[in-house]
C-alpha cells in the first residue's frame, strides 16, 4: 500500500494552497484530482489583502501581484449609470495594508502548481475517505484513476479541499444538511476589453446585479447574478438570455456582451452552507474552502477565505513528524470556524440586499447607499473591517535566496 504523509483531495484554490503550505512545513504532499486537468474555470479571481499576506507566508504574493490587474478607483451604479457610490483605491489600501488585485484563476493554478515538487498533483483521480484515523492511526482514503483500478492511499494528514459538494465533508458529518440553494444563479465570461475606457464597477439593478472588472492582460472578467429558480437555464442560450437581462445596462456592458460567445458563458447556481459545521476536522481530517463554509460571492471573499484555511492549517499542522491530529486540528477549527461562520452569515445578508426585486426596497437601498457614500470612503469601507485587515498566524517566508528547503 503506498503511503504519503500529507493527502490533499481537490486542487482548486484552496487545495493548491494548503499543499503548497504543507510542503514548505516539510511535508510530502500528493494532490488528488477527479478532473482529467487542472484547467480551471474561465473566471476572474479577485484577492484582498487578506489572501494576499496568506500568500506571503508562503513567498508567492509578490509573484501574484506582479501579474495581477490592481483594482483602481470604480464604485457602484445603476443600470442606467448613475454612481451610487465611488470606491478610492487608495483609501482602501491605507486602510486594509494594500490594494484589491484580480487575475484569471488560471494564471493563479499556474503559481500554485509550479510551486510544488513534480508528480506531486495526480489528475484524473477519485478519491473517497475510508478511514479518518486518529491519533493512533493513519487516514485511509479509497481511489480509483483514470483506468477504474480500485486503490489506498494512507496518510498522517487528509485535506478534504473537494469543494461544495464535498464527499470529505459527507463522510465527516453525515448527519450534516449540506448546501442550499440562495436563490440566485451566476454568469461569468471573460472576454477582449471594449474600446471605449471604463471604471472597474458594480451595478445593482432589480433582482440583478452585473459586474465589470479590468484584468492586467487587456480582457475583461465579467460577471452577473439574478433571482431565479435552481437548475433554470435559458430557453435558447445563455448570451440570449444574459442580453434580456442586462442588454440595456450602462456601458461596458452592452459592449461585453456583444464580444461573448454562447460557449464562452460559464451558468452556475449560487449555493451555500448557511448551516454551520460542527467542526472542520475529525481524527485526521481537516475540511477548507468550499467544502468547509462555501459562501454567497457578494463578499468576493470564498476564494479568499479558502487561502487563508490553507496558510493557517499548516501553521497548525507544524511539521509532518511531529503532527498531534488531536490538539493540531483542533486549533485550526478555533481559528477558522467562528471566523468563517460570521463571513457566510454576512455574505448572505448582503447578498440578499443586492437582490432586492421589489421597487419600493430597490429604491430605499440605492438612497441608503447614496448616503452612506456621502461620509467619504472610510464609512464605506467600514464594512470590510476584521475581513480584508486579517493577518495570518505566522511570519512571511523570508526572500527564496535565504530559504532552506526540506531534503
Amino acid at each position: 500500500m503506498e503511503q504519503h504523509r500529507a493527502v490533499v483531495v481537490g486542487a482548486g484554490i484552496g487545495g493548491l494552497t494548503a499543499a503548497v503550505a504543507l510542503h514548505r512545513r516539510g511535508w510530502r504532499v500528493t494532490v488528488l484530482e477527479r478532473a482529467a486537468d487542472l484547467t480551471p474555470v474561465g473566471a476572474g479571481i479577485a484577492l484582498a489583502p487578506n489572501a494576499q499576506r496568506a500568500l506571503d507566508v508562503i513567498g508567492l504574493g509578490d509573484q501574484v501581484r506582479a501579474l495581477s490587474a490592481w483594482q483602481g478607483d470604480g464604485g457602484m451604479r445603476t443600470p442606467g449609470g448613475r454612481w451610487l457610490a465611488r470606491t478610492d483605491a487608495q483609501a482602501a489600501a491605507a486602510r486594509f495594508g494594500g490594494p484589491l488585485v484580480l487575475l484569471h484563476r488560471a494564471t493563479l493554478v499556474d503559481i500554485l502548481g509550479s510551486a510544488l515538487p513534480d508528480g506531486a498533483v495526480r489528475t484524473g483521480v477519485a478519491a473517497a475517505l475510508a478511514d479518518p484515523g486518529d491519533d493512533h492511526r493513519p487516514a485511509r482514503l479509497s481511489v480509483t484513476d483514470g483506468t477504474g483500478a480500485p486503490g489506498a492511499l494512507e496518510a498522517e494528514l487528509v485535506v478534504g479541499a473537494d469543494g461544495i459538494r464535498s464527499g470529505i465533508r459527507a463522510a465527516l458529518f453525515p448527519e450534516h444538511p449540506g448546501p442550499r440553494y440562495s436563490g440566485a444563479t451566476t454568469w461569468r465570461v471573460v472576454v477582449p476589453a471594449p474600446a471605449r475606457p471604463f471604471a472597474p464597477h458594480e451595478t445593482w439593478g432589480a433582482g440583478r446585479l452585473w459586474g465589470s472588472q479590468p484584468l492586467k492582460d487587456g480582457r475583461v472578467y465579467a460577471y452577473a447574478m439574478a433571482v431565479a429558480p435552481a437548475g433554470a437555464h435559458a430557453p435558447d442560450d445563455e448570451k440570449a438570455e444574459l442580453l434580456r437581462l442586462f442588454g440595456d445596462w450602462h456601458h461596458p456592458v452592452p459592449e461585453i456582451l456583444a464580444g461573448v460567445t454562447p460557449d464562452r458563458i460559464l451558468r452556475h447556481d449560487v449555493h451555500h452552507l448557511p448551516d454551520a459545521l460542527p467542526a472542520f476536522h475529525r481524527g485526521r481530517v481537516a475540511l477548507l474552502g468550499d467544502a468547509a463554509h462555501a459562501m454567497m460571492p457578494s463578499l468576493g471573499q470564498g476564494g479568499n477565505q479558502a487561502v487563508e484555511d490553507a496558510v493557517v492549517l499548516a501553521h497548525h499542522a507544524g511539521t509532518a513528524p511531529g503532527l498531534a491530529p488531536g490538539p493540531a486540528l483542533a486549533a485550526y477549527t478555533a481559528d477558522r470556524l467562528p471566523r468563517t461562520t460570521a463571513l457566510v452569515r454576512k455574505a448572505a445578508r448582503t447578498g440578499a440586499l443586492t437582490l432586492l426585486a421589489a421597487r419600493p426596497a430597490v429604491v430605499l437601498r440605492d438612497a441608503a447607499v447614496t448616503a452612506v457614500s456621502r461620509f467619504g470612503p472610510g464609512l464605506a469601507l467600514r464594512g470590510f473591517d476584521g475581513i480584508c485587515d486579517w493577518n495570518p498566524p505566522v511570519a512571511p517566508e523570508p526572500p527564496a535566496d535565504r530559504v532552506i528547503r526540506p531534503a
